[in-house]
């Protein structure tokens, strides 16, 4: 995780328990909550890996390809309140915001993001917040993913928090073309031209083809002798 760094006073309207404080004791607040997250990210993370493994000595494949997390930056943070309205305070950025901690899971195939969601969700001590399925039903750009919100136990020296964690769970492929179409809008620094909008769309159809493709594939070879 890179460190943390703290916008300024004039930047945002921060309270500590609902009260005005002291700008250390809003810093330390803050801070401590960002651990919160980070703490979150890695015991999502750590689940995963451990789901992983235990599937690679079960059935001698790895469900998951690879895993990438990220803490929003404050800056992120703040600017996403500001456009929602949300008051900048610790306390509204507990309550409404659930992305700050994220982990991203890429898998081979569209059956994979299916098995990792259901034995993630399996364990005991993981809470469904929020689940929405846009591999079922594609965002309007053509954006697919499986989207889990989950709340997950932080344990501290003293006390248990929940965390609220963001998984996002894909295939290589659609990676390949939610991070492609990221980086061009961000490129256009503002609203993408419609025909090239319905170009991408366009694009992410070929790409959820040729996915739908692999996964047969993979089925038949599945099942030829060993």
């Amino acid at each position: 995780m890179q460190k943390t760094e703290m916008p300024t006073m004039e930047e945002m309207e921060l309270t500590v328990s609902g009260r005005p404080a002291p700008l250390s004791d809003v810093m330390k607040e803050f801070r401590t909550q960002m651990h919160l997250y980070a703490a979150g990210i890695r015991t999502v993370v750590m689940k995963l890996e451990t789901m992983d493994e235990e599937f690679h000595a079960k059935y001698d494949y790895n469900p998951i390809h690879h895993i990438e997390s990220r803490l929003k930056e404050p800056r992120s943070i703040f600017d996403k309140m500001n456009r929602l309205g949300i008051a900048a305070t610790i306390e509204e950025m507990k309550k409404s915001l659930t992305d700050i901690a994220g982990v991203r899971v890429i898998c081979n195939y569209i059956s994979d993001t299916e098995k990792v969601a259901e034995l993630l969700l399996k364990q005991d001590d993981v809470e469904l917040i929020r689940k929405s399925n846009y591999i079922t039903h594609p965002k309007e750009s053509g954006y697919r993913s499986l989207h889990l919100v989950v709340s997950v136990p932080v344990y501290l020296s003293e006390r248990t928090e929940r965390v609220p964690v963001e998984v996002q769970i894909r295939t290589i492929a659609m990676d390949c073309w939610a991070s492609l179409e990221h980086h061009l809008r961000y490129k256009a620094a503002g609203d993408v031209p419609e025909d090239l909008r319905y170009r991408l769309k366009i694009c992410a159809m070929a790409i959820s083809e040729v996915d739908t493709e692999m996964q047969e594939i993979k089925r038949a070879m599945d099942r030829l002798p060993r």
